[in-house]
């Protein structure tokens, strides 16, 4: 099963963001996973995307726990059971996805593993304009260029995330794409903010209005400073012009549109 995520994948070498606490390292068909046996999350996970090898491999896999860990370092279906939770991929099913017939089947197969679910506000999981629209505008991208990207991926683990069912409830998440551009490496951060939409007064229901999570692209400096992950070269190759931490760098997302690349 375990190939991981390969830092050579980009002609630039990138390695894979190290979180600052400790984590079990998991490898999966082109894909890692970072696991804080703390928070029963993933604090790091990273995925290779060859755009020029993309299939489409019909949905299959169900969510289960990985065996080479123990079942309480996992968040597993408990936590999901009775509520307006949904078991978010972090790395996305399609993403790694290419090569042959077979290898692209098991590796989305793989992303099914627990260990890459983390609990998202169904609103926001399934809204095709925004987290999801843009998860979307990565794949469209590496396909329609034959462009190699390399995708990470994570929640905020966050001191004061909420806490519900023996774990906190992440309330942000970030996503940082690289690729080779023409003068090297670059790379765009994102960060998403479901705290409107988490509500656990009722056991947990996904609080209305839809549009009470926000999606921004973010310096990478300032997802650096968030989520406590080490980006290396990521952070010197981002495409944002303006790469300290302050709010008035950010940009808010209505639609992929606004994405600067």
């Amino acid at each position: 099963m375990a190939d991981g995520y390969d830092l050579d994948f980009l002609p630039t070498p990138v390695p894979l963001p190290r979180p600052a606490q400790p984590v079990r390292e998991l490898s999966y068909p082109r894909f890692t996973v970072l696991l804080d046996p703390a928070r029963r999350l993933a604090a790091v996970t990273g995925v290779t995307i060859d755009g020029g090898a993309l299939r489409e491999v019909p949905r299959s896999g169900d969510w289960r726990l990985d065996p080479r860990i123990d079942e309480e370092l996992q968040t597993g279906p408990a936590v999901y059971a009775r509520n307006d939770l949904d078991r978010g991929h972090l790395v996305r099913r399609r993403d790694p996805g290419w090569g042959d017939a077979a290898e692209a089947r098991a590796a989305t197969e793989a992303t099914f593993f627990y260990p890459n679910a983390a609990p998202q506000a169904a609103g926001f999981n399934q809204s095709k304009d925004l987290w999801l629209g843009l998860e979307d505008h990565v794949i469209a991208y590496a396909e329609a260029t034959d462009q190699r990207v390399s995708v990470f991926t994570a929640p905020v683990l966050a001191d004061d995330d909420p806490p519900y069912r023996g774990i906190r409830i992440p309330l942000r998440f970030w996503k940082v794409a690289a690729w080779e551009g023409p003068d090297g490496l670059a790379a765009a951060g994102f960060l998403l903010d479901q705290s409107d939409l988490v509500d656990l007064s009722e056991g947990l229901r996904a609080a209305p209005p839809l549009d009470g999570f926000r999606t921004f692209q973010v310096p990478l400096v300032e997802i650096e400073a968030i989520a406590r992950v080490d980006l290396g070269a990521l952070a010197d190759a981002d495409v944002l012009p303006h790469r300290t931490v302050r709010p008035a760098s950010r940009i808010e997302l209505g639609s992929v549109d606004d994405i600067v690349l």
